[in-house]
Protein backbone atom coordinates (compact mmCIF):
# COMPACT_ATOMS: atom_id res chain seq x y z
CA UNK A 1 0.00 0.00 0.00
CA UNK A 2 1.51 3.36 -0.89
CA UNK A 3 2.18 5.58 1.68
CA UNK A 4 0.69 9.74 1.51
CA UNK A 5 4.38 10.57 0.88
CA UNK A 6 5.08 7.83 -1.90
CA UNK A 7 1.86 8.80 -4.05
CA UNK A 8 2.78 12.61 -3.69
CA UNK A 9 6.36 12.09 -4.77
CA UNK A 10 5.05 9.46 -7.75
CA UNK A 11 2.46 12.06 -9.20
CA UNK A 12 3.89 15.86 -8.57
CA UNK A 13 5.76 16.70 -11.35
CA UNK A 14 6.22 20.68 -11.27
CA UNK A 15 9.76 22.34 -11.25
CA UNK A 16 11.94 21.39 -7.75
CA UNK A 17 9.22 18.29 -7.16
CA UNK A 18 11.67 14.84 -6.90
CA UNK A 19 9.67 13.58 -9.96
CA UNK A 20 9.07 16.78 -12.04
CA UNK A 21 13.16 16.79 -11.53
CA UNK A 22 13.21 13.21 -12.57
CA UNK A 23 10.78 13.77 -16.00
CA UNK A 24 13.52 16.58 -16.49
CA UNK A 25 16.05 14.50 -17.20
CA UNK A 26 14.74 13.10 -20.06
CA UNK A 27 13.42 14.04 -23.45
CA UNK A 28 9.98 14.56 -24.03
CA UNK A 29 8.02 14.25 -26.98
CA UNK A 30 5.78 16.95 -26.96
CA UNK A 31 4.48 18.28 -30.22
CA UNK A 32 3.73 17.00 -33.59
CA UNK A 33 6.10 18.84 -36.33
CA UNK A 34 2.71 19.02 -38.14
CA UNK A 35 1.38 21.41 -35.60
CA UNK A 36 4.34 24.26 -35.89
CA UNK A 37 4.20 25.96 -39.54
CA UNK A 38 7.41 28.29 -40.47
CA UNK A 39 6.17 31.75 -39.70
CA UNK A 40 3.20 30.48 -38.05
CA UNK A 41 1.41 31.23 -35.17
CA UNK A 42 2.53 29.86 -31.66
CA UNK A 43 1.17 27.27 -30.02
CA UNK A 44 0.52 26.96 -26.27
CA UNK A 45 1.81 23.77 -24.99
CA UNK A 46 1.41 22.75 -21.17
CA UNK A 47 4.29 20.78 -19.97
CA UNK A 48 5.32 19.47 -16.91
CA UNK A 49 3.44 21.88 -15.13
CA UNK A 50 4.80 25.01 -17.02
CA UNK A 51 3.15 27.16 -19.17
CA UNK A 52 5.26 27.60 -22.71
CA UNK A 53 5.05 28.20 -26.12
CA UNK A 54 6.29 26.75 -29.07
CA UNK A 55 6.66 28.00 -32.53
CA UNK A 56 8.86 27.74 -35.73
CA UNK A 57 10.64 30.85 -37.07
CA UNK A 58 10.62 31.82 -40.63
CA UNK A 59 13.63 29.73 -40.95
CA UNK A 60 12.14 26.41 -40.01
CA UNK A 61 13.75 26.38 -36.57
CA UNK A 62 11.83 25.38 -33.56
CA UNK A 63 11.57 27.46 -29.95
CA UNK A 64 10.02 26.32 -27.06
CA UNK A 65 10.47 28.64 -24.06
CA UNK A 66 8.42 30.21 -21.05
CA UNK A 67 5.10 31.92 -22.31
CA UNK A 68 6.07 35.52 -20.57
CA UNK A 69 7.92 37.96 -22.52
CA UNK A 70 11.23 38.35 -19.62
CA UNK A 71 10.12 42.08 -19.98
CA UNK A 72 6.78 42.87 -18.64
CA UNK A 73 5.94 39.52 -18.50
CA UNK A 74 3.20 39.64 -21.27
CA UNK A 75 2.66 36.70 -23.16
CA UNK A 76 4.10 35.99 -26.32
CA UNK A 77 1.82 33.56 -27.44
CA UNK A 78 0.21 36.58 -28.52
CA UNK A 79 3.67 37.56 -30.39
CA UNK A 80 4.32 38.38 -33.63
CA UNK A 81 6.37 35.86 -35.60
CA UNK A 82 9.05 37.87 -37.65
CA UNK A 83 12.40 37.10 -39.51
CA UNK A 84 14.78 36.63 -36.70
CA UNK A 85 11.78 35.58 -34.33
CA UNK A 86 8.96 35.89 -32.04
CA UNK A 87 8.27 40.17 -31.37
CA UNK A 88 6.55 40.70 -28.60
CA UNK A 89 3.42 42.75 -29.12
CA UNK A 90 3.51 44.65 -26.18
CA UNK A 91 6.72 46.77 -26.55
CA UNK A 92 8.37 45.00 -29.54
CA UNK A 93 11.14 42.94 -28.12
CA UNK A 94 12.28 40.45 -30.22
CA UNK A 95 13.33 36.55 -29.19
CA UNK A 96 14.93 34.00 -31.16
CA UNK A 97 14.09 29.81 -30.93
CA UNK A 98 17.19 30.12 -28.18
CA UNK A 99 15.48 32.66 -26.33
CA UNK A 100 18.04 34.85 -26.76
CA UNK A 101 16.69 39.07 -27.11
CA UNK A 102 17.70 40.18 -30.28
CA UNK A 103 16.45 43.34 -30.38
CA UNK A 104 14.78 45.98 -28.07
CA UNK A 105 12.55 47.97 -29.87
CA UNK A 106 11.59 50.54 -27.36
CA UNK A 107 15.17 51.00 -26.35
CA UNK A 108 17.22 53.58 -27.59
CA UNK A 109 20.21 52.01 -28.90
CA UNK A 110 22.83 53.34 -26.72
CA UNK A 111 20.65 51.59 -23.32
CA UNK A 112 20.43 48.74 -25.36
CA UNK A 113 21.47 45.43 -23.39
CA UNK A 114 19.76 42.70 -25.32
CA UNK A 115 22.82 40.63 -24.73
CA UNK A 116 22.13 40.23 -21.22
CA UNK A 117 18.00 39.57 -21.32
CA UNK A 118 16.96 35.92 -22.60
CA UNK A 119 13.49 33.85 -22.08
CA UNK A 120 13.54 30.94 -20.35
CA UNK A 121 13.74 28.63 -23.35
CA UNK A 122 14.45 24.78 -23.41
CA UNK A 123 16.44 22.60 -25.97
CA UNK A 124 14.24 20.72 -29.11
CA UNK A 125 14.91 17.95 -31.34
CA UNK A 126 12.82 17.00 -34.30
CA UNK A 127 12.55 13.45 -35.12
CA UNK A 128 9.77 10.60 -36.35
CA UNK A 129 7.55 13.82 -37.23
CA UNK A 130 7.78 14.63 -33.26
CA UNK A 131 9.36 17.70 -31.55
CA UNK A 132 10.62 16.95 -28.75
CA UNK A 133 11.95 19.05 -25.33
CA UNK A 134 14.73 18.61 -23.14
CA UNK A 135 13.57 20.62 -19.82
CA UNK A 136 16.96 20.18 -17.45
CA UNK A 137 20.00 21.74 -16.76
CA UNK A 138 23.32 20.65 -18.36
CA UNK A 139 24.05 18.78 -21.53
CA UNK A 140 21.05 16.49 -22.74
CA UNK A 141 21.67 12.98 -23.57
CA UNK A 142 20.60 11.55 -26.68
CA UNK A 143 17.32 11.10 -28.28
CA UNK A 144 16.18 7.44 -26.70
CA UNK A 145 16.57 4.58 -29.06
CA UNK A 146 13.15 3.46 -28.59
CA UNK A 147 12.25 1.23 -31.85
CA UNK A 148 8.97 2.65 -32.71
CA UNK A 149 9.94 6.06 -32.75
CA UNK A 150 12.87 5.70 -35.11
CA UNK A 151 11.34 4.83 -38.38
CA UNK A 152 11.08 7.09 -40.98
CA UNK A 153 8.83 9.74 -40.25
CA UNK A 154 6.37 8.33 -43.32
CA UNK A 155 6.31 5.24 -41.81
CA UNK A 156 4.68 5.98 -38.41
CA UNK A 157 1.49 7.00 -37.13
CA UNK A 158 1.49 9.41 -34.27
CA UNK A 159 -1.89 9.21 -32.19
CA UNK A 160 -2.62 11.69 -29.03
CA UNK A 161 -4.97 12.72 -27.11
CA UNK A 162 -5.37 13.62 -23.86
CA UNK A 163 -6.73 12.30 -20.52
CA UNK A 164 -7.75 13.89 -17.39
CA UNK A 165 -5.91 12.85 -14.43
CA UNK A 166 -2.47 11.92 -13.27
CA UNK A 167 -0.07 10.84 -15.55
CA UNK A 168 0.48 7.53 -13.54
CA UNK A 169 -2.71 6.37 -13.06
CA UNK A 170 -3.04 6.76 -16.72
CA UNK A 171 -0.33 5.24 -17.80
CA UNK A 172 -0.80 2.37 -15.42
CA UNK A 173 -3.70 1.05 -17.26
CA UNK A 174 -0.89 0.18 -20.10
CA UNK A 175 1.20 -2.14 -17.72
CA UNK A 176 -2.30 -4.26 -16.52
CA UNK A 177 -2.68 -6.66 -18.75
CA UNK A 178 -5.16 -8.81 -17.07
CA UNK A 179 -8.09 -5.66 -17.40
CA UNK A 180 -7.93 -6.48 -21.52
CA UNK A 181 -9.99 -9.75 -21.52
CA UNK A 182 -12.73 -7.88 -19.31
CA UNK A 183 -12.55 -4.23 -20.21
CA UNK A 184 -11.83 -4.63 -23.78
CA UNK A 185 -13.70 -7.67 -24.17
CA UNK A 186 -15.31 -9.71 -21.57
CA UNK A 187 -18.15 -11.28 -23.16
CA UNK A 188 -16.26 -12.32 -25.77
CA UNK A 189 -15.53 -16.16 -25.91
CA UNK A 190 -12.39 -18.30 -27.91
CA UNK A 191 -14.68 -18.74 -30.70
CA UNK A 192 -14.56 -15.58 -32.26
CA UNK A 193 -10.85 -15.99 -32.86
CA UNK A 194 -9.17 -18.09 -35.67
CA UNK A 195 -7.78 -21.22 -34.78
CA UNK A 196 -4.76 -19.78 -35.26
CA UNK A 197 -4.92 -16.45 -33.22
CA UNK A 198 -3.02 -17.42 -29.75
CA UNK A 199 -5.90 -14.37 -28.04
CA UNK A 200 -8.36 -17.10 -27.92
CA UNK A 201 -6.37 -18.43 -25.07
CA UNK A 202 -6.77 -15.24 -23.37
CA UNK A 203 -10.84 -15.49 -23.36
CA UNK A 204 -10.52 -19.28 -22.32
CA UNK A 205 -8.27 -18.01 -18.85
CA UNK A 206 -8.94 -14.66 -17.94
CA UNK A 207 -6.65 -15.17 -14.97
CA UNK A 208 -3.26 -15.05 -16.07
CA UNK A 209 -0.30 -16.04 -13.79
CA UNK A 210 3.12 -13.30 -14.13
CA UNK A 211 6.75 -13.16 -13.98
CA UNK A 212 7.85 -9.73 -13.51
CA UNK A 213 11.02 -8.34 -13.41
CA UNK A 214 12.96 -4.90 -13.17
CA UNK A 215 15.41 -4.33 -16.00
CA UNK A 216 18.14 -1.61 -17.33
CA UNK A 217 15.31 0.25 -18.87
CA UNK A 218 12.75 0.22 -16.10
CA UNK A 219 10.40 -3.05 -15.78
CA UNK A 220 9.16 -5.94 -17.57
CA UNK A 221 6.23 -8.27 -17.14
CA UNK A 222 5.14 -11.18 -18.95
CA UNK A 223 1.56 -12.63 -18.26
CA UNK A 224 1.53 -16.18 -19.42
CA UNK A 225 -2.16 -18.71 -19.80
CA UNK A 226 -2.39 -22.45 -20.77
CA UNK A 227 -2.08 -22.95 -24.95
CA UNK A 228 -2.40 -26.19 -26.33
CA UNK A 229 -0.90 -29.25 -24.97
CA UNK A 230 2.62 -28.50 -24.14
CA UNK A 231 2.46 -24.67 -24.95
CA UNK A 232 2.18 -21.36 -22.77
CA UNK A 233 0.77 -18.26 -24.51
CA UNK A 234 2.66 -15.43 -23.38
CA UNK A 235 1.93 -11.44 -23.22
CA UNK A 236 5.02 -9.33 -22.31
CA UNK A 237 4.98 -5.75 -21.73
CA UNK A 238 7.45 -3.13 -20.71
CA UNK A 239 7.60 -0.05 -18.81
CA UNK A 240 10.68 2.22 -19.56
CA UNK A 241 11.97 5.57 -17.95
CA UNK A 242 10.68 8.00 -17.13
CA UNK A 243 6.78 7.64 -18.68
CA UNK A 244 7.01 5.02 -21.72
CA UNK A 245 5.31 1.54 -22.26
CA UNK A 246 5.30 -1.24 -24.61
CA UNK A 247 1.64 -3.13 -24.86
CA UNK A 248 1.32 -6.56 -25.84
CA UNK A 249 -1.32 -5.83 -28.24
CA UNK A 250 0.03 -7.09 -31.03
CA UNK A 251 2.24 -10.18 -32.22
CA UNK A 252 6.01 -9.56 -30.86
CA UNK A 253 8.31 -8.34 -33.40
CA UNK A 254 5.39 -7.18 -36.19
CA UNK A 255 3.41 -4.51 -33.99
CA UNK A 256 6.38 -1.91 -33.65
CA UNK A 257 4.87 0.42 -30.82
CA UNK A 258 5.50 2.49 -28.28
CA UNK A 259 3.05 4.98 -26.26
CA UNK A 260 4.50 7.99 -23.76
CA UNK A 261 2.31 9.03 -21.18
CA UNK A 262 3.37 12.98 -20.61
CA UNK A 263 2.29 14.89 -18.47
CA UNK A 264 1.04 18.16 -18.72
CA UNK A 265 0.49 19.03 -15.08
CA UNK A 266 -0.86 17.07 -12.19
CA UNK A 267 -3.95 16.22 -13.62
CA UNK A 268 -3.86 16.08 -16.92
CA UNK A 269 -1.61 13.77 -19.40
CA UNK A 270 -1.60 13.98 -23.06
CA UNK A 271 -0.74 10.09 -24.25
CA UNK A 272 1.38 10.19 -26.86
CA UNK A 273 1.34 6.74 -29.26
CA UNK A 274 4.12 5.75 -32.08
CA UNK A 275 3.13 2.85 -34.38
CA UNK A 276 4.97 1.69 -37.40
CA UNK A 277 2.58 1.64 -40.16
CA UNK A 278 3.85 -1.47 -41.38
CA UNK A 279 3.42 -3.68 -37.81
CA UNK A 280 0.33 -5.37 -37.49
CA UNK A 281 -2.28 -3.63 -34.89
CA UNK A 282 -4.59 -6.02 -33.75
CA UNK A 283 -7.53 -4.60 -30.97
CA UNK A 284 -7.63 -6.34 -27.45
CA UNK A 285 -11.17 -6.24 -27.96
CA UNK A 286 -11.22 -8.96 -29.93
CA UNK A 287 -12.58 -9.01 -33.86
CA UNK A 288 -16.33 -9.39 -33.03
CA UNK A 289 -16.29 -6.09 -30.41
CA UNK A 290 -16.29 -3.90 -33.77
CA UNK A 291 -14.08 -1.76 -31.25
CA UNK A 292 -12.01 1.09 -32.57
CA UNK A 293 -9.15 2.58 -30.64
CA UNK A 294 -10.75 5.61 -30.62
CA UNK A 295 -8.07 8.14 -31.07
CA UNK A 296 -9.74 9.78 -33.58
CA UNK A 297 -12.83 10.73 -31.30
CA UNK A 298 -11.51 14.11 -30.17
CA UNK A 299 -12.96 17.79 -30.12
CA UNK A 300 -11.73 20.23 -32.45
CA UNK A 301 -8.49 21.80 -30.83
CA UNK A 302 -8.10 25.20 -29.86
CA UNK A 303 -6.46 27.59 -28.41
CA UNK A 304 -6.21 27.01 -24.35
CA UNK A 305 -3.52 25.53 -22.56
CA UNK A 306 -5.41 22.11 -22.58
CA UNK A 307 -7.08 22.60 -26.17
CA UNK A 308 -5.17 20.10 -27.93
CA UNK A 309 -6.03 16.45 -28.88
CA UNK A 310 -9.30 16.75 -26.06
CA UNK A 311 -11.66 13.36 -26.26
CA UNK A 312 -15.42 14.02 -27.30
CA UNK A 313 -16.17 11.43 -24.43
CA UNK A 314 -15.64 12.47 -20.90
CA UNK A 315 -17.40 12.35 -17.45
CA UNK A 316 -19.91 14.56 -18.11
CA UNK A 317 -21.30 12.63 -21.06
CA UNK A 318 -20.31 9.51 -19.07
CA UNK A 319 -18.52 8.27 -21.66
CA UNK A 320 -21.67 8.08 -23.59
CA UNK A 321 -22.10 4.63 -21.68
CA UNK A 322 -24.55 2.30 -23.33
CA UNK A 323 -26.38 0.27 -20.34
CA UNK A 324 -28.49 -2.08 -22.70
CA UNK A 325 -24.88 -3.08 -24.98
CA UNK A 326 -23.53 -3.70 -21.41
CA UNK A 327 -25.90 -6.33 -20.79
CA UNK A 328 -25.90 -7.88 -24.41
CA UNK A 329 -22.47 -7.19 -25.90
CA UNK A 330 -19.73 -5.24 -24.84
CA UNK A 331 -19.42 -5.73 -20.87
CA UNK A 332 -18.34 -1.83 -20.38
CA UNK A 333 -21.36 -0.33 -22.94
CA UNK A 334 -18.56 2.39 -24.26
CA UNK A 335 -17.71 1.97 -27.56
CA UNK A 336 -13.79 2.29 -28.03
CA UNK A 337 -10.58 0.90 -26.68
CA UNK A 338 -9.02 4.39 -25.53
CA UNK A 339 -12.33 5.02 -24.12
CA UNK A 340 -13.36 2.70 -22.35
CA UNK A 341 -9.31 3.21 -20.55
CA UNK A 342 -10.44 6.52 -20.48
CA UNK A 343 -13.34 6.04 -18.26
CA UNK A 344 -11.18 3.55 -15.60
CA UNK A 345 -8.47 6.01 -15.10
CA UNK A 346 -9.92 9.51 -14.72
CA UNK A 347 -13.18 7.64 -12.60
CA UNK A 348 -10.52 7.06 -10.23
CA UNK A 349 -10.25 11.16 -9.86
CA UNK A 350 -7.71 13.60 -10.79
CA UNK A 351 -5.22 12.07 -8.23
CA UNK A 352 -6.39 8.50 -6.90
CA UNK A 353 -6.22 8.05 -2.96
CA UNK A 354 -3.26 5.13 -3.46
CA UNK A 355 -4.04 4.65 0.12
CA UNK A 356 -7.46 3.08 -0.65
CA UNK A 357 -6.50 0.26 -3.25
CA UNK A 358 -5.67 -3.34 -2.11
CA UNK A 359 -3.65 -4.76 -5.07
CA UNK A 360 -3.70 -8.45 -5.91
CA UNK A 361 -0.91 -10.98 -7.50
CA UNK A 362 -2.35 -9.16 -11.16
CA UNK A 363 -0.86 -5.79 -10.03
CA UNK A 364 2.64 -7.16 -9.36
CA UNK A 365 4.07 -4.80 -12.65
CA UNK A 366 2.30 -2.07 -11.06
CA UNK A 367 4.11 -2.32 -7.86
CA UNK A 368 7.57 -2.86 -9.65
CA UNK A 369 7.45 0.30 -11.43
CA UNK A 370 6.50 2.00 -8.46
CA UNK A 371 9.43 1.06 -6.13
CA UNK A 372 11.24 1.80 -9.70
CA UNK A 373 10.08 5.26 -9.99
CA UNK A 374 10.31 5.79 -6.13
CA UNK A 375 13.99 4.62 -5.99
CA UNK A 376 15.45 6.52 -9.29
CA UNK A 377 13.47 9.50 -7.73
CA UNK A 378 15.43 9.29 -4.49
CA UNK A 379 19.02 8.08 -6.02
CA UNK A 380 18.31 11.92 -7.83
CA UNK A 381 17.52 13.81 -4.68
CA UNK A 382 20.03 11.95 -2.15
CA UNK A 383 23.08 10.89 -4.44
CA UNK A 384 22.41 13.18 -7.61
CA UNK A 385 22.51 9.81 -9.43
CA UNK A 386 21.84 9.80 -13.27
CA UNK A 387 18.11 8.54 -13.43
CA UNK A 388 17.97 4.92 -15.35
CA UNK A 389 18.59 4.89 -18.90
CA UNK A 390 19.33 8.86 -19.05
CA UNK A 391 22.77 8.44 -20.05
CA UNK A 392 23.76 6.76 -22.00
CA UNK A 393 20.46 5.75 -23.42
CA UNK A 394 21.62 2.24 -25.12
CA UNK A 395 19.05 0.32 -22.43
CA UNK A 396 16.09 1.37 -24.73
CA UNK A 397 17.66 -0.18 -27.52
CA UNK A 398 15.85 -2.94 -28.98
CA UNK A 399 13.29 -3.35 -26.08
CA UNK A 400 9.98 -5.02 -27.04
CA UNK A 401 6.68 -6.46 -26.43
CA UNK A 402 3.80 -8.24 -28.03
CA UNK A 403 2.11 -11.63 -27.87
CA UNK A 404 3.21 -14.71 -28.64
CA UNK A 405 3.01 -19.14 -28.20
CA UNK A 406 6.18 -20.62 -26.50
CA UNK A 407 6.97 -24.17 -25.25
CA UNK A 408 5.72 -24.84 -21.78
CA UNK A 409 7.89 -24.85 -18.71
CA UNK A 410 10.20 -21.75 -19.86
CA UNK A 411 10.87 -18.42 -17.97
CA UNK A 412 10.30 -14.84 -18.67
CA UNK A 413 14.16 -14.38 -19.77
CA UNK A 414 14.04 -17.55 -21.83
CA UNK A 415 10.99 -16.46 -23.67
CA UNK A 416 11.76 -13.03 -24.19
CA UNK A 417 15.19 -13.70 -25.30
CA UNK A 418 14.30 -16.52 -27.78
CA UNK A 419 11.38 -13.77 -28.88
CA UNK A 420 14.25 -10.96 -29.75
CA UNK A 421 16.57 -13.33 -31.17
CA UNK A 422 13.75 -14.81 -33.99
CA UNK A 423 12.83 -11.22 -35.00
CA UNK A 424 16.06 -9.68 -34.68
CA UNK A 425 16.07 -9.21 -38.66
CA UNK A 426 12.50 -6.79 -38.53
CA UNK A 427 14.45 -5.12 -35.59
CA UNK A 428 17.68 -4.32 -37.59
CA UNK A 429 15.07 -3.15 -40.91
CA UNK A 430 12.96 -0.89 -38.65
CA UNK A 431 15.53 1.72 -37.07
CA UNK A 432 17.80 3.70 -38.79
Amino acid sequence: MATARDNETLTRVGPGTPMGELMRRYWIPAVKSSELVAGGSPLRVMLLCEQLIAFRDVDGNVGVMDHRCPHRCASLFFGRNEKGGLRCAYHGWQFDTSGQCTDMANVPPHQDFKHRVKAKAYRTAERCGMIWVYMGSGEPPALPPIEATMVEQTLVNHNMIQRHCNWLQALEGDIDTSHVDFLHGGLRTAEVYDKSDPRRFGAMHRAPEYEVQETPWGAMYGAYRPAEEGETYWRIGQFMFPFWTITPSGPFGKHIYARAWVPMDDTHTMITGFVKKSGVVNSPGGPSMGLVLGFDDREPNDSSWFGRFRPRTNPDNDYFIDRDAQQAKSFSGITGITQQDQMATESMGPITDRSFEHLAPSDRMIVVTRRRLLSAVNALTEQSAAPPASSPTDPYRGVRGGFFIARKGLKLNEVYEQQIEVTKDTMEMSSN
